[in-house]
């Protein structure tokens, strides 16, 4: 049965050229079942009975029968709910097609039915709520994208417009996609202020086009982020505050505050002085949190009556407010009077009349007020007085005549008395000897230079102080001579000798020199001079001024090195890694990789901070072989530096695929080249040097034939050889141990012999012309050849081939064929 259906319904595929007619309805969607769609018998000019007769019947490809055709009326009716947005979606029009097919005869009729849209659907958003985060600092004409809303339904039934709730802070704007579909944006009208308003909340309503109009609506919250734009603020301009000169570290003085309208971190403050000069830097501190200012170090009245201080409140965001402190300080007697003789005649007159002036004399005192009003006595017993002649001046005159038998020499005691409380006076003004050395204000100074500086600039300044007087008190500055990298550190560093400002006599390289050492030595002018030595360390800071430097891959100028990547390499495949170096420091050394320019961008990555090239997806045998990628290595410094390098990829699963892709690279033709010419240049060399030698070999055989020829055609007898000093048998020449060798040779060189003796030379060689080809010894004397420093040698002469050819000839003229030698060594 399945089968007569299956040949059925391809028999009517075969057959679509005999479809009888085509009609079209349209109805809305969601008619309720059993509605009638149309008379199709009608429509088709059919008879009702055909209908029946024919087994009408509807023929579709939907798993769900919408339509059902009514055989006893011809018409067509719905059957089931049709819902166009669940049917169609967003496509328009929406239809369901399908055939009517009757049978004997079998006749086949198309039916379409248009499916329109009615206002079913109401716009909505996917979210109840949108919750935006807008910075205070945000400009006008900030954009902000609303979340769109969704309408299923189509045309003018579908979503057409988007309403704002009113408000004095955003617009909507609205947009259309190239698709037709609608979004809306929120648009920054007037400038956001936390303070003001710190959260601001919204209404947008999406209404669509239908009849009746439908809605949708979603809440939105915007929250206004802080921003450091205000700056704290002291709650008064000017403070004032009294302190006791001498008071102890930690005395407190007063107490500021300050307030910032921002929020968290935003608002909180710290405290601090600002641009302090000279002394009082050490003087006063303030506590950054509290805003509580103490005494930190010494206060006197005498040096300053009065200290005024910039306070500075800074938030976290950095933004500052200032105010000021006036300190006065309190006087207390606290300083002797001090007595200078400003003029002094040792020596006086017994005739000296009455009112001479003997000295004049200077008194200070520090102090103020009544602290400081002095009044000088002297012995009233003494023929002398004290007159005030100027401010602070008085003048030791004589009050009585002088009698030099009487007296000749008189001890004054000058007496100077403050009015404070306690009083305080000095009896002996004694004068000054050079008893104290310069003391440095720091036994340790360390200061910071930038590398590349220019020659000349100031690091630093040391600063010594005497305790003495006068020429005494007067320091000078000198660098103690040491070395450093084999050079006087002169060469490198300079100190005045008045100020004591240290300055860079070359520009220094961080990569070269990192920190110097010197010893500066404080001398005063005394006699003999006191000295003191303190200890500067200079540290020369890093500057960006080195590009990184690329270690791998290696870049040559000869032939391409790839990096194989097989086809079947997973995500993430480690091809290389790039590795560089930067001999900065610090963060500009810091490196960061990028990827540039490569072959097929999707298909490699590079490790932002490891350098590792990976695959990012799978590799594909569309991917060409040859992969060129090029990184650059970038620092972290300002302005940052960087270097690229080329690396060549091979994504092939064998090498003779790789080496077939990268020959017809323009620098290994070049490479291949130049390795030729190198290769005949070096087998022309060798040529030539074996030639010559083939050429030397041949010229020394040649010669000693010809000299082996010459003897054997000469008459003269074998003469033995005797080295210097050779007949100095009793061992008083300058050879006293000789060692000889003998050589018996032919012309043929295989067959010679050569045997060596010992010590001692007593023995000679002679050829007798007579013998049978024996050698004869001619020994010396018994006596001798008993002795322990002459032993006997023995060297014979013999042919390793013994024979009947290898016999010396008999005859006046040895054989040219056997020569016998004797050489000493």
């Amino acid at each position: 049965m399945l089968r007569l259906k299956v040949g059925f319904l391809i028999l009517l595929a075969c057959m679509g050229d005999r479809v009888a007619g085509q009609i079209r309805y349209s109805i809305p969607e969601e008619m309720k079942k059993g509605s009638v769609i149309g008379n199709v018998a009608q429509d088709l000019g059919l008879d009702v009975k055909r209908l029946r007769s024919g087994h009408a019947r509807i023929v579709s490809g939907e798993n769900i029968q919408y339509i059902e055709l009514k055989t006893d009326k011809g018409t067509l009716v719905v059957n089931d709910r049709i819902d166009r947005e669940q049917l169609c979606g967003d496509i328009t029009p929406c239809s369901l097609s399908f055939e009517i097919i009757l049978e004997n005869p079998i006749e086949l009729h198309r039916v379409t039915v248009e499916i329109l849209d009615i206002n079913d659907n109401a716009p909505f958003f996917p979210n109840k709520d949108i919750r935006f985060e807008m910075s205070e600092s945000a400009t006008i004409g900030a954009k902000f994208p609303v979340e769109s809303a969704v309408d299923p339904d189509v045309g003018l039934n579908a979503l057409q417009n988007y309403v704002l709730s009113p408000n004095n802070y955003f617009i909507l704007k609205q947009h259309a996609n190239p698709d037709g579909s609608k979004y809306a944006e929120l648009v920054l009208q007037k400038a956001l202020d936390r303070e003001e308003h710190p959260s601001l909340p919204l209404k947008v309503m999406a209404v669509d086009g239908g009849s009746p109009q439908r809605s949708g609506t979603v809440n939105i919250i915007v929250s206004v982020l802080d921003v450091n734009d205000n700056s704290p603020v002291f709650n008064q301009s000017v403070y004032r505050a009294v302190v006791v000169e001498n008071a102890p570290k930690g005395t407190y003085v007063t107490t500021v505050n300050a307030t910032d309208a921002d929020s968290g971190t935003n608002a909180e403050i710290a405290f601090s002085f600002s641009k302090i000069k000279g002394s009082m830097v050490d003087m006063f501190s303030i506590d950054e949190n509290t805003g509580v200012i103490s005494v930190a170090g010494l206060i006197d009245f005498e040096k300053e009556k009065k200290h005024e201080l910039r306070l500075e409140a800074r938030d976290r965001g950095g933004l500052t407010g200032t105010s000021k402190v006036i300190i006065d300080v309190s006087d207390v007697n606290d300083n002797v009077p001090v007595i200078n003789i400003m003029s002094f005649s040792n020596t006086v007159s017994e005739d000296a009349p009455l009112g001479t002036t003997i000295a004049v004399i200077n008194v200070k005192d520090a102090d103020s007020e009544k602290n400081g009003q002095i009044k000088c006595t002297i012995d009233k017993m003494l023929p002398f007085k004290i007159e005030s002649s100027l401010t602070n001046y008085y003048n030791l005159v004589a009050d009585q005549h002088f009698d030099r038998e009487t007296t000749s020499e008189y001890a004054i005691i000058i007496q100077a008395t403050d009015s404070g409380s306690p009083l305080l006076s000095i009896a002996l003004r004694v004068s000054d000897v050079n008893d104290n050395a310069p003391v440095f204000e720091q036994s340790y100074y360390e200061a910071n230079i930038m590398e590349n500086n220019s020659p000349g600039l100031c690091v630093f300044s040391v600063k010594a102080h005497d305790s003495d007087t006068g020429q005494n008190a007067r320091v000078s500055y000198l660098l103690i001579d040491t070395h450093l990298n084999g050079n006087p550190i002169s060469t490198y560093i300079s100190v005045n000798t008045e100020s004591g400002a240290i300055q860079a006599v070359r520009s220094f390289d961080f990569e070269q020199i990192k920190t110097i050492i010197i010893f500066v030595k404080g001398q005063d002018g005394g006699s003999p001079p006191l000295s003191s030595n303190t200890t500067v360390k200079i540290n020369i800071q890093d500057q960006n001024d080195n590009p990184p430097q690329v270690l791998y891959p290696v870049q040559t100028g000869g032939s391409v090195v790839a990096e194989m990547v097989p086809r079947s390499a997973d995500v993430g495949y480690l091809v290389t890694k790039v590795v560089a170096v930067d001999v900065d420091s610090g963060q500009n050394a810091w490196l960061s990789y990028k990827l540039q320019k490569a072959t097929d961008r999707a298909l490699f990555e590079v490790g932002l901070q490891n350098g590792e090239i990976r695959t990012i997806r799978q590799v594909t045998d569309k991917d060409t072989v040859k992969q060129r990628l090029t990184v650059i290595v970038e620092d972290n410094g300002q302005p940052s530096r960087s270097a690229t390098v080329i690396v060549n990829v091979a994504v092939a699963d064998s090498f003779p695929e790789v080496l077939s892709e990268f020959t017809d690279f323009p620098h290994d033709k070049e490479y291949n080249d130049n390795l030729t010419f190198y290769l005949v240049l070096a087998l022309a060399v060798v040529s030539f040097l074996f030639i010559t030698c083939l050429v030397v070999i041949i010229s020394v055989k040649i010669y000693r034939w010809r000299q082996s020829r010459i003897l054997y055609h000469s008459n003269l007898p074998v003469i033995p050889y005797y080295p210097p000093r050779y007949s100095d048998t009793l061992g008083t020449g300058t050879l006293q141990h000789v060692y000889n060798y003998e050589v018996c040779r032919t012309t043929d060189s295989r067959k010679s012999d050569c045997k060596f003796g010992g010590a001692g030379s007593q023995n000679v060689l002679i050829m007798d012309p007579s013998s049978t080809g024996t050698m004869q010894r001619i020994q010396g004397e018994k006596s001798i050849l008993d002795e322990p420093d002459s032993p006997l040698e023995q060297c014979d002469c013999e042919n390793t081939d013994p024979g009947p050819e290898r016999q010396p000839p008999s005859g006046p003229v040895p054989s040219p064929d056997w020569r016998c030698g004797l050489s000493g060594h």
